[in-house]
């Protein structure tokens, strides 16, 4: 019923999230080219960002208000200076030589495509608070928040999809459909060693990498394994990956077992008198 809800809840928001989202991108890049580098990734998702396109109603009036207000203003809402993405943004606008057709009208509705994409965050971090006041009493967060790493927020981005594991028939199954199977690139004769895949459920395998890396730090056991893979010869990614790997069989025995996680004594060879 939980899961039934949070995959509810979300189907209501997501399908206009992305749409939201890329039209802004679009709009921005289309009426100023050279700001397509400036707001790559997930830039726009900022809420400084956002709140400065809001304020400024867009490119023309940001590069019209000039560098040192708009960082005054920035400054005056971050945590971090701002000081790079203002520069990187009055370097762009200095590079354009062209004027866009219609740009006055464009900009009408970037405030409110900003304003959007700020309101559908704030109802998805809503949903997720909600969601994870009831998984605190959820019994299976309970287990997984047993395991080194795992605390609320990454116990229901690991419970909600794959519930008590019943659908999975061991826990390699678990790990191919987590996407954290190692996976080796190879091109022609050069094989180029193991790599974290790009298939998977992206909010599992966000939340297992993430677990085991902040195991690798608070976790002995977690951390010797870390390091031998390190001692191997594998990349950060690819030994956190490895660490993942090897807890999935963890989690997968924990849900399916209902039991809370217990530390498995070292062994200890009997040496002769």
């Amino acid at each position: 019923m939980l899961i039934g809800l949070r995959q509810a809840q979300f189907t209501e928001i997501t399908p206009a999230s992305p749409r939201t989202k890329n039209r802004l991108p679009s709009v921005l890049t289309q009426i100023r080219p050279v700001l397509e580098r400036v707001f790559a990734g997930e830039i726009l998702s900022r809420t400084l960002v956002l709140d400065s396109l809001i304020h400024y109603e867009g490119p023309t009036k940001l590069a019209a208000a000039g560098r040192g207000r708009v960082l005054k203003w920035m400054r005056n809402r971050a945590k971090k200076d701002p000081a790079a993405l203002v520069d990187a943004f009055f370097a762009a606008l200095a590079e354009r030589i062209v004027t866009v057709p219609d740009t006055a009208a464009a900009e009408l509705v970037i405030p409110q495509l900003a304003a959007n994409i700020k309101a559908l965050q704030a109802q998805r971090d809503t949903i997720a608070g909600q969601v994870e006041e009831m998984l605190e009493s959820f019994p299976l967060a309970q287990v997984l928040m047993s395991m080194p790493g795992v605390g609320i927020k990454t116990a229901s981005n690991i419970v909600l999809p794959i519930g008590d594991c019943q659908d999975f028939a061991d826990a390699a199954h678990l790990a191919a459909y987590a996407g954290i199977t190692p996976t080796t690139r190879q091109s022609g004769t050069s094989v180029r060693g193991e790599f974290p895949t790009r298939a998977g459920n992206k909010q599992l395998k966000n939340a297992m990498f993430r677990s085991a890396w902040i195991a690798s730090h608070c976790h002995p056991a977690s951390r010797d394994y870390y390091l031998r893979k390190r001692a191997e010869g594998q990349k950060h990614n690819a030994a956190v990956m490895w660490l993942a790997r090897s807890r999935c069989n963890d989690i997968y025995a924990l849900l399916t077992r209902r039991e809370f996680f217990r530390e498995i004594p070292a062994r200890t060879i009997a040496t002769a008198a």
